[in-house]
């Protein structure tokens, strides 16, 4: 077939970004070409119908898909670094709908509700200047961490959602020794799903010499540590995920003139609507 004469209004890169991740976390094979410098191309609007859909919301994988329309140097999005997330999801935003994003925020003093026009290329330059603590020492312990890929992260938010719905259950139950007995199984596997996180997120451990790279192993040593090592655990996960959050912007009311804090939502179907 000779080449398509249309070819030439197809859609180019708008923009070209850094991974703040620059792959050292991703499998070969996951990205093709500089991750200094990748290129961005606005949606298409079949992008913009699936990230409408709530079913695929909520599976990641119309974001999954978004990113792999829009950024084709990533050949499989589910096993993107979590940390590489946002800044793909605001770069794909200002391909399409250009740097500024409208946020509506009501007061918390007047009750005023007031839009405002938010910097997306400020949220590129935080990012950039981010930095990803993967070690945590422990007394003769070295712990060497890694973040969440996309499909990790969306598989615990589903059982996460799946526990709060099961949460919703508990005013069904009339007895009360069931409604213990169930509140007791569900803190359980609240808790089996936070030692699974840190079973992912914890790459190797070395002890003198030795570096323990087996899952079970450390699967075990979590299961088995003291509360002191595991709050130290938990901190330096919070302290990590702190940083990698959407920064939140401060915005001034129009009727009182009180400072405000907005906090963007990425992934979400309204982050992508209509400018």
């Amino acid at each position: 077939m000779s080449q398509n004469p249309l070819q030439q209004f197809f859609r180019q890169p708008k923009i070209f970004i850094q991974l703040p991740s620059h792959g050292i976390f991703t499998l070969p094979g996951v990205i093709q070409g500089d991750v200094e410098n990748l290129p961005i191309y606005g949606m298409t609007g079949m992008d913009e119908i699936l990230l409408k859909t709530p079913d695929s919301l909520l599976t990641g994988e119309s974001i999954v898909r978004a990113i792999e329309s829009c950024c084709p140097n990533i050949k499989n999005a589910k096993e993107i670094s979590l940390i590489d997330i946002n800044v793909l999801l605001i770069a794909i935003r200002i391909a399409t709908f250009g740097n500024e994003l409208t946020v509506t925020n009501t007061c918390t003093s007047c009750n005023t509700e007031n839009d405002y026009g938010i910097n997306l290329s400020n949220l590129l330059d935080y990012y950039k200047s981010c930095q990803y603590n993967n070690k945590l020492v422990l007394s003769s312990m070295v712990i060497n961490t890694k973040p969440l890929t996309y499909k990790e992260s969306t598989d615990f938010s589903l059982k996460n959602f799946e526990l709060q719905q099961k949460l919703k259950q508990i005013n069904q139950i009339e007895d009360e020794i069931e409604k213990r007995s169930f509140m007791l199984s569900l803190f359980e596997e609240l808790g089996t799903i936070q030692h699974e996180v840190y079973v992912k997120c914890i790459d190797t451990i070395k002890i003198g010499q030795q570096t323990v790279v087996e899952k079970p192993f450390i699967e075990e040593w979590i299961k088995n540590c003291d509360k002191e090592t595991s709050d130290q655990l938990k901190n330096h996960f919070q302290s990590i995920q702190s940083v990698w959050n959407s920064p939140s912007q401060q915005v001034e009311c129009t009727e009182c003139n009180l400072i405000n804090t907005v906090s963007i939502d990425f992934d979400q179907a309204n982050f992508f609507g209509t400018a």
